[in-house]
């Protein structure tokens, strides 16, 4: 269906027109020759401006104005005695002309101004529904074509010129929105300040026709450029072209937000599967792995005694499987973190009990590095679930001793700061790459992509993910003095007071 309904042009009286006016008051003075004698001269003028108002509302005001003079004369000419000639007998005639031609001159502006307000009420009627069939045209449109056929054919029947859609592409640049990926159509200076200020700009083609650039202003931002060209009919109103450009405006940004949605459903829905599977794979890959582990031990432990070469083996296999089952937990347990199906059991206890307990986890790993552990003893109770908390030291304790040479310092300090629990997990090794520290707690990234070490970068993104659920921030950063450092900022809380002991 038609976006608009074509726009009346405006009425320019023709020689048709003035011969129709010349017509129209020859029939009243045929009309009125009969009557002559019968009726009263002042009566028979009457008859007259009939036919200038005939004129004024059927033909326009020119013919109008000629339908006026013309009848006076004919009146003259007719009916006044002497007839057929011009003159009159009596002067008190003269008063009658002026009268007679007053009258009509007054019928004719009358006439003429109800027919401009008329025309001007269908034209505002004509653009209103006009667009209103656009913005339900528009409120269908799901494409950014759509859109700009739209807008095409809405300046073309109601303006009577063309336009140009002009949108941003991906690099934030403007193009025509029917240019594809053509690198040569770049938009004019017009065009990018238009866009830039979100006010309206007014320039000439090559040909010295009148482009006018519109902002396409959208209640979050700037959309884009619609480009006017060529000289309307009618100059176009302005409240129409402002109700116009945020019509397209709406529509484009609803486009917008339409793909933003499509594209978070479809991360969303990726994620949701990355994860099953996930979690599918690790379950099915935890049982087998730990069985190896276990059977290493027993192989190592049967009589007879294995020669040194065997033990060897033996202990490597072992070792493969512990760090092959370790990262199997670690996709276990992002999957779990994910999905929404890990529930805090959080309880108020000491710090320094779930530090001892991931040193003690890590011990074969940590012992080749120095360990400096820095807890207070007035340290403040902290409210956590002292399982998965454990995981998220035994990570960074991991980290710490893989990326870091032997011999090398691991620090774990704390202190109470304000509101918050401040851990810190440090060492004096090579650091962070620069550039990558906020990009290492992302899932499945790791500081150096090709490296020999183990893991499939999942230990920062878990560590963030139970220091978020646990209303905390971790951040990562490397020291002045040398080395990375992991800090966890958790809130304090108020801790329940210790029962007294007895005297």
């Amino acid at each position: 269906m038609p976006a608009s309904v074509p726009s009346a042009p405006p009425h320019r009286a023709g020689w048709r027109d003035y011969g129709l006016a010349v017509l129209s008051v020859g029939a009243i003075a045929a009309v009125g020759a009969p009557l002559l004698g019968h009726l009263d001269l002042a009566n028979i003028a009457m008859l007259f401006p009939l036919a200038v108002l005939f004129s004024a509302v059927r033909l326009g005001r020119g013919p109008a104005v000629l339908a006026a003079f013309l009848s006076v004369a004919l009146f003259d000419l007719f009916f006044v005695p002497p007839h057929f000639t011009l003159g009159v007998h009596d002067v008190q005639y003269l008063l009658t002309f002026a009268v007679l031609l007053l009258v009509a001159l007054t019928t004719a502006e009358l006439a003429a101004r109800l027919r401009r307000q008329r025309d001007a009420a269908e034209q505002r009627e004509r653009q209103t529904q006009a667009l209103y069939g656009l913005a339900r045209e528009l409120s269908a449109a799901l494409a950014v074509e759509q859109i700009a056929a739209n807008a095409e054919r809405f300046t073309r029947e109601v303006f009577g010129c063309d336009c140009v859609l002009w949108l941003p592409d991906e690099q934030d640049r403007l193009r025509p929105a029917d240019a594809g990926p053509d690198p040569a159509a770049e938009a004019p200076p017009a065009a990018q300040a238009a866009w830039r200020n979100g006010q309206a700009q007014h320039t000439t083609d090559a040909a010295g026709k009148p482009i006018r650039w519109l902002p396409l202003r959208a209640p979050m931002r700037v959309r884009g450029v619609l480009a006017l060209h060529g000289d309307p009919a009618e100059p176009p109103p302005a409240p129409l072209l402002d109700a116009f450009a945020s019509l397209l405006a709406i529509a484009l940004e609803r486009l917008h937000y339409v793909a933003v949605a499509r594209s978070t459903e479809l991360a969303m829905e990726s994620e949701r599967l990355r994860n099953s599977l996930l979690a599918a794979l690790s379950h099915d890959l935890r049982t087998p792995l730990t069985a190896i582990a276990g059977l290493a031990d027993t192989v190592a432990l049967t009589p007879p005694p294995l020669s040194a070469e065997q033990a060897e083996m033996v202990a490597a296999i072992g070792a493969e499987a512990q760090r092959s089952s370790a990262q199997v937990a670690n996709l276990l347990d992002m999957a779990r973190i994910e999905s929404g199906g890990v529930r805090l059991r959080r309880e108020w206890q000491p710090l320094e009990e779930v530090v001892g307990a991931a040193l003690q986890a890590r011990a074969s790993l940590l012992g080749r590095h120095e360990l400096l552990i820095d807890l207070p003893a007035e340290l403040p109770l902290v409210d956590i679930d002292s399982v998965l908390f454990e995981r998220v030291l035994c990570n960074l304790l991991e980290n710490a001793a893989k990326y870091t040479p032997p011999g090398s310092r691991i620090e774990i300090r704390a202190r109470a700061d304000g509101d918050e629990m401040i851990l810190q997990v440090c060492d004096n090794g090579p650091g962070l790459p620069p550039g990558r520290i906020d990009a290492l707690f992302a899932k499945f990234t790791r500081g150096q992509k090709e490296s020999a070490i183990g893991g499939v970068g999942l230990g920062l993104a878990i560590v963030q993910a139970v220091v978020a659920a646990h209303g905390g921030r971790v951040r990562a950063f490397n020291r002045t003095e040398g080395g990375a450092c992991f800090e966890i900022a958790l809130p304090r809380g108020t801790a329940p007071a210790l029962p007294q002991e007895a005297a």
